[in-house]
């Protein structure tokens, strides 16, 4: 017997919440399970997008430095821009895979929210690398809705320096190369999703 996600659970749980709160109002066991099928074909409908996009993502960036990552309706294509010390201009060098990478989003996937995730090196305070993350975030954002991406699918993030996502653990300068990044992180749900702006 096939068990619910937890994420379909607490769905249809809400679904129950809602039929039960009117005294007059129930849901019948068929139209209850008909919501969790429904929310069921919706799942696997959206992991079958996201094992695409996946595919679709490895195909693109074989040939530059990145790493595709699936996870749980999402794919994260990590270090699609690198920065030289303390600047926020985009590399001439990694224009090509951007292009390439708003292409396939705009012919293939045109209701994913992608979240672009801007990177500092330790060198600076915690606030300065924040304000310099965001930057690199919005530069690569900006890039992309330059090469075609509706800009309601983007939002731009920034992490700084914080320790935990660090390539390389303290390093600056000329060995922090790996730590002044921008990522991409495309979410398959995003098709109902507000794009913001949002520091996190």
């Amino acid at each position: 017997m096939h068990t619910p996600s937890p994420r379909i659970a607490v769905l249809a749980a809400s679904l129950l919440t809602i039929g039960l709160a009117g005294c007059s109002n129930y849901v019948k066991k068929q139209d209850f399970s008909a919501a969790i099928q429904q929310l069921q074909q919706k799942q696997q409908d959206q992991q079958s997008q996201i094992d695409a996009l996946r595919q679709q993502m490895q195909a693109q960036f074989s040939k530059y430095d990145t790493q595709i990552t699936a996870m749980q309706g999402r794919v994260s294509v990590d270090t699609v821009a690198h920065f030289a010390f303390n600047s926020a201009t985009l590399d001439d060098q990694d224009k090509p895979a951007l292009q390439n990478f708003a292409a396939t989003i705009s012919k293939y996937h045109p209701n994913v929210l992608i979240t672009v995730e801007g990177f500092a090196d330790p060198a600076g305070s915690h606030a300065y690398n924040r304000r310099l993350g965001m930057k690199r975030a919005e530069a690569v954002r900006d890039f992309l809705v330059q090469s075609g991406v509706n800009a309601d699918q983007l939002r731009a993030v920034s992490y700084g320096s914080d320790t935990n996502r660090q390539v390389a653990k303290g390093a600056t300068h000329d060995r922090g190369t790996d730590n002044r990044r921008v990522s991409l992180t495309v979410d398959s749900a995003g098709a109902n999703a507000s794009a913001t702006t949002a520091t996190s």
